[in-house]
């Protein structure tokens, strides 16, 4: 893969956030503020490194699906990132808070599918596609100080995912309607995020074929077995060291996870 020079230095900025657990500055200073297609060519440079490392790719994740997120960032359209096997935690089990920078957590739709998606691709594709569906949570954490970010520096950041879960039970979809489901998340018992299936681009499954059709043009389409988290259902909630994070969605069931200090483990 051939980097440009700025790409290079925001790559080499952003992994060594990552591995030290240390912030930096935004690295629109050196993509630019609207060069999506270099930012994804910075996340791809950063989880190839990952892989050669003995990284294992496991699925993907969708972002900003919010109009108002879309909004705040100036874009029309979500961004995408990379799952990794080291970033899945247990439902009901727990994370150390010391071990990420800024986290914050959303309540999303996980797919599993079942088949490879290629070739011709529309709604009914994506839904044939899809065995499972199930209630997430995923933990974002910008690598970028004080998330100072733009579509730009998330992109770059491997979309600000750092971890996820999967709640249970696994939910057929035929059983699901993933637009009309209910979405409420707690954090130490006190309701933090609200929303619905039609707050994830109106359906959970237009943010998947907007993924598929996205990885195939880029040559990594998504495959059978890979787990997709298709967006937020509601607004993302910052946590600590002691959250207990809780989310429950209607159809599908429930998910959560305690953040923990180095003196709990």
């Amino acid at each position: 893969m051939h980097l440009t020079a700025d790409q290079t230095i925001a790559v080499d900025r952003l992994d060594y956030a990552r591995v030290a657990v240390k912030p930096t500055s935004p690295v629109r200073d050196v993509l630019g503020s609207t060069d999506v297609d270099s930012a994804y060519a910075v996340q791809a440079a950063l989880n190839q490194r990952r892989i050669d490392e003995g990284g294992v790719v496991v699925g993907h994740k969708i972002g900003l699906t919010s109009p108002a997120v879309q909004k705040q960032l100036g874009v029309s359209q979500p961004d995408s990132g990379i799952l990794f096997e080291d970033m899945r935690f247990p439902d009901r089990g727990e994370i150390r808070a010391s071990d990420l920078l800024q986290p914050k957590v959303e309540a999303e739709v996980a797919f599993i599918l079942g088949a490879d998606l290629v070739g011709e691709l529309s709604l009914e594709t994506v839904r044939s596609a899809v065995t499972f569906a199930l209630p997430a949570l995923e933990i974002v954490d910008s690598r970028v100080s004080d998330w100072d970010i733009t579509i730009v520096d998330t992109v770059a950041d491997n979309g600000s995912s750092a971890a996820f879960v999967l709640g249970h039970p696994m939910v057929p979809l035929h059983e699901v309607e993933p637009r009309d489901v209910q979405m409420q998340m707690t954090v130490d018992g006190k309701t933090v995020s609200t929303g619905s299936g039609e707050d994830c681009l109106g359906d959970p499954l237009n943010a998947l074929l907007w993924l598929a059709r996205s990885a195939q043009k880029f040559g990594n389409p998504l495959r059978a077995g890979h787990i997709i988290l298709s967006g937020a259902l509601g607004p993302m909630a910052p946590v600590t060291a002691g959250s207990l994070v809780e989310a429950s969605i209607t159809g599908l069931g429930d998910v959560s996870v305690q953040f923990i200090s180095e003196q709990d483990d």
